[in-house]
């Protein structure tokens, strides 16, 4: 058996995707450093003396950390709002992650269709699609065979893709669509508005407790473009980011964030806008 210190070292190497897997687990940032933080602490109990698979045997252990978090999670309903944003992971444009952000990210508006999963269908998705881990290997973790996990996959991966559109991988054209999105609202030019909207766009608003009101939900281009106003005033604030490696904004006054905007762009219109209003866990997050 490793001494501590060895093992610790052997961690530490695996860290960046054990906490990659809790994120896309979980959805916040917070529970997911303590899922590893968990895993860590009885991985240090029982040692790798037997284990061959270091990387998947580490990820098994954070994915049933995790398991059951969710389990427990829907157990208490600790979430009542009728919207739940995840928590994003921002960069500024420019700044030295960015590189890391675009080639390691799940998009928000994923993150949202992941928080609808039971908890086995969201860790059979996870570990599968996202991390490949084969249905052998999951199966044991949620009490089921193969064959059934492999189903409850397949199930997620349905409702993904049905909710979840995959943006266009060109940055430089969800900027532009974001651009021209804050342009349009600033001037008050509904139409344009409109024209960068997908027709069935859905804007999903967390403000938490503090900025209830702010939780809302608004689908269809029109809807959306009728909140002009509110998107005209925030322009002006708005400093471009990477959120969750797409484009987005990080809305600032009196340099504190106010909000936080995620932008889905497909075919060059917007398709889902995610706002994190909530200023608790935007002060945890920034």
């Amino acid at each position: 058996m490793a001494d501590e210190e060895s093992l610790a070292l052997l961690f530490e190497e695996h860290r960046p995707r054990l906490r990659s897997v809790a994120y896309r687990m979980l959805g916040s940032v917070s529970e997911a450093d303590d899922a590893v933080q968990d895993a860590w602490l009885r991985v240090n109990a029982a040692g790798t003396a037997d284990v061959e698979n270091l990387a998947g045997w580490l990820t098994t252990v954070v994915a049933r950390v995790c398991l059951n978090t969710l389990r427990s999670r829907e157990r208490r309903r600790e979430d009542p709002l009728d919207v739940r944003v995840p928590d994003p992971i921002i960069t500024l444009d420019g700044g030295p992650e960015q590189e890391a952000v675009l080639a390691d990210s799940v998009g928000l508006a994923l993150l949202v269709v992941l928080d609808t999963l039971a908890p086995a269908e969201r860790l059979a998705f996870v570990l599968h699609d996202m991390f490949a881990l084969p249905f052998e290997e999951i199966a044991p973790m949620v009490e089921r065979s193969p064959a059934a996990t492999r189903q409850l996959a397949s199930r997620a991966r349905r409702r993904v893709r049905e909710r979840a559109p995959v943006p266009d991988p060109d940055l430089g054209r969800q900027r532009a669509a974001v651009e021209a999105f804050f342009a349009a609202a600033r001037d008050g030019d509904f139409d344009a508005l409109v024209s960068v909207l997908h027709p069935e766009v859905v804007l999903r608003s967390d403000g938490g407790t503090v900025r209830a009101a702010q939780t809302v939900v608004l689908n269809g281009a029109r809807t959306v473009a009728s909140q002009a106003v509110t998107f005209g005033r925030l322009s002006p604030l708005a400093r471009p980011a990477i959120v969750n490696g797409t484009a987005g904004v990080v809305v600032l006054g009196d340099r504190k964030p106010l909000s936080v905007m995620a932008f889905t762009v497909v075919d060059g219109t917007i398709v889902a806008i995610d706002v994190l209003a909530d200023p608790d866990r935007l002060a945890r997050l920034m």
